[in-house]
């Protein structure tokens, strides 16, 4: 295993990792009275295009999982909107499981939406970016011993740790300390950043950590 791909894989980590904290620090210049907490929904919305364009645009500079084969425009095209479709299909699917975990189902629609789509800018946005509209991919690489690159070994870790994340948050929504960062949904987004964040420094370390033990083999 090379280092200098890890270290280019430590570099667009810290690339995203930054880019969170830019989203939450650069908008209190432009937006009187914005904040974390404050402003959330708006937040919200800043995180996950700051996110999801960086991905995009290191995707397509570092061109990780590039394939050998060249594709016509028209392949290009139908490949765009299946992903398109398949982020929408992910907004959604968080958002009903995030309901049948105890989130409002009338009430705080727009707040629980907007959870499930910075859910799937840290989840689903990745492994369309790296593996595209392959749901088989997708399976492989979330199976045991999966992966077979780093890329797709810290693209478990950082989809995993953003879930953890999400979960962990939500424990102290029901305890009755009356905070403001308890409000819906809240807690559980800022569990899901944190836990985001973490998998993007944790990852390149631990890829690194065990790189004599890891072998990766084509399928």
């Amino acid at each position: 295993m090379r280092e200098a791909e890890i270290w280019r894989l430590l570099a667009a980590n810290l690339l995203c990792a930054l880019s969170i904290v830019l989203a939450a620090v650069v908008p209190a210049v432009f937006l009187d009275g914005f904040s974390v907490l404050g402003s959330h929904l708006t937040w919200l919305c800043i995180c996950s295009v700051c996110v999801a364009t960086l991905n995009i645009i290191l995707h397509l500079v570092l061109k990780p999982n590039q394939s050998p084969k060249r594709r016509s425009f028209a392949h290009k095209i139908s490949r765009f909107l299946k992903c398109c479709i398949y982020f929408f299909m992910s907004c959604i699917l968080f958002h009903a499981i995030i309901v049948l975990y105890g989130a409002p189902l009338i009430e705080s629609v727009t707040e629980t939406f907007l959870f499930a789509v910075l859910l799937s800018t840290f989840t689903t946005l990745q492994c369309l970016c790296l593996l595209g509209p392959n749901i088989q991919a997708w399976i492989r690489v979330f199976s045991k011993n999966g992966a077979m690159s780093i890329w797709e070994s810290s693209l478990q870790i950082t989809s995993m740790c953003s879930i953890l994340g999400a979960w962990f948050g939500a424990f102290p929504i029901p305890l009755d300390w009356d905070r403001p960062w308890q409000v819906w949904p809240i807690s559980c987004s800022l569990g899901a950043t944190f836990g985001y964040m973490a998998g993007l420094i944790i990852a390149p370390l631990w890829i690194h950590w065990n790189r004599k033990q890891l072998t990766y083999k084509s399928r």
